[in-house]
């Protein structure tokens, strides 16, 4: 499946007061890997940032200045959004404000481009109700990294929302075995991984490395080829 995690940064907190985005971010996953591609863009709101809302994201009318406006990019956004499942934490918000930026353009509500909507944030209060749920709480929860996130910005919030993701989705946080996923065959027990949903590690070549140099010293102590190398590709 593909999926596009999403955030927004604006100008204030009310989309019907006239607010609007000044940047968005979008990271594209597949199959639970993170792809490298992603969309980021700020904008030029054609209206002033509140002072609240620069003490949360640090983006000032002098930077913004420049920028494009929403029209000049409302088609590629919507194209890499197109098809995929989108996820945000607090979708009302982040909807909220996309969709008046695609009203002012004549266009359809953002979901619409999408295959479905997820909120993480309401996925956060099922799974923790009582409890707070912001980004950096989940984070602190889950083991998920954000010291390098000091401001909001909206690339990095979206990256860090796909990892929050995956440690919320996960299903297994241990190596005991959900006996639902065992099947029998011939007296003899089995887990059937086609039913689990476990994640694609790409081995990084420094891994890699690592582990041929590993099985170089193996076999110098064991004097004979060793079997894991035999049987590796």
């Amino acid at each position: 499946m593909r999926r596009i995690f999403f955030d927004t940064e604006t100008t204030g907190l009310d989309a019907k007061n006239g607010h609007r985005i000044i940047e968005i971010a979008c990271v594209e996953m597949l199959e639970r890997q993170r792809t490298g591609n992603f969309l980021h863009f700020y904008f030029n709101p054609e209206r002033l940032v509140d002072p609240q809302a620069f003490q949360v994201h640090g983006l000032s009318d002098a930077f913004l200045a420049d920028k494009p406006k929403f029209a000049d990019k409302a088609q590629e956004l919507l194209a890499f959004a197109k098809g995929a499942e989108l996820i945000a934490h607090n979708a009302s918000f982040d909807l909220g404000f996309l969709d008046a930026e695609l009203s002012r353009l004549n266009m359809q509500p953002f979901k619409s481009y999408g295959n479905s909507v997820v909120d993480t944030l309401q996925m956060a209060r099922n799974l923790y109700p009582g409890q707070r749920n912001s980004l950096d709480a989940l984070c602190n929860r889950l083991g998920v990294n954000n010291s390098h996130r000091t401001l909001h910005g909206a690339l990095l919030d979206a990256e860090i929302l796909s990892e929050v993701y995956l440690a919320m989705t996960r299903g297994q946080e241990s190596l005991g075995i959900d006996f639902s996923d065992v099947v029998s065959e011939a007296g003899q027990t089995r887990v059937n991984f086609a039913e689990l949903d476990l994640p694609l590690i790409a081995l990084s070549l420094t891994d890699e490395q690592a582990h041929l140099s590993y099985l170089d010293q193996l076999e110098q102590e064991l004097k004979k080829p060793c079997i894991w190398r035999e049987n590796a590709y």
